[in-house]
Formats: structure tokens, sequence, C-alpha cells
């Protein structure tokens, strides 16, 4: 055998592509990590016909600025691993307010009283904020 062919049989397969996942898979796996790292007060805003951003934005709080950016990180690497790219995140230095934009879906990482003061939930849903998962 020729020593060219040799190197491509031993080449291993490449693995077929991720698909990306539709907003509610990404949602469902952003509340799934918010609940594991014991995000407290998770809401989940429905943006469809809102507005051309996303199509949820979920707001929750950690109890420090520790616990938002381990929250954060948790969120980010569980949807990077499900397909997501493209992630971007701001906010990390501080962890006070940390912002997940995972394109279809917007996560709003908060310390209790940058929350309050910003009180997004209220802009974004004056009647209609959701608490429960989606169906």
């Amino acid at each position: 055998m020729k020593p060219a062919l040799l190197r491509a049989a031993r080449r291993p397969p490449e693995a077929a592509p991720k698909v990306r996942p539709d907003a509610k898979e990404t949602l469902r796996r952003v509340l799934a990590g918010l609940e594991d790292m014991k995000a407290e007060d998770s809401i989940t805003i429905d943006l469809t016909d809102k507005a051309s951003i996303g199509d949820y934005m979920v707001v929750t709080t950690g109890r420090s600025q520790r616990h938002v950016g381990a929250v954060a990180d948790h969120i980010v690497r569980d949807i990077e691993a499900a397909g997501v790219r493209g992630v971007r995140v701001e906010g990390l230095k501080n962890c006070d307010w940390v912002l997940i934009d995972a394109g279809t879906v917007i996560v709003h990482v908060f310390r209790p009283e940058v929350r309050a003061f910003y009180s997004l939930e209220k802009m974004w849903a004056p009647g209609g904020t959701d608490r429960r998962k989606p169906s």
C-alpha cells in the first residue's frame, strides 16, 4: 500500500455537524440549567409578537456576584454544548448583571439589587410574565 493511502485510512470519521436547536429547545435547556444552578425567581417572557431581538427573554437572579457568574457560565456551556453557536456574553467582569444572547433566547442574570433597580420584566411584560416552563 502507498503511504498516502495509509494516512487516509487512519483519519477518524468526521462528526456530523450539530443542528442548532430551535428556540423552545434552547429555552428548555436554559430553564433546566437555571434550576440546576439554583437561580431564583426566573421568569420567561415571550417576545415573538413584541420584538425582533429574539423569541424568548429569561430574567433570573443569583444570590451574589459569584453565583451570578457561575449561573451564567453554566448556561453558556450548556447551550453551546447543545449546538447553539455565536453566543454573546456581556457583564462577566463584574457579575452584577450578565447578559447572554443566544440568538433566539436572551438571558439576563442579575444580583437581587440590580434586578430590582432595572425591573426589566415590567418593561417587557407589563401584564404577561410566565413563570412556568413552556409547553
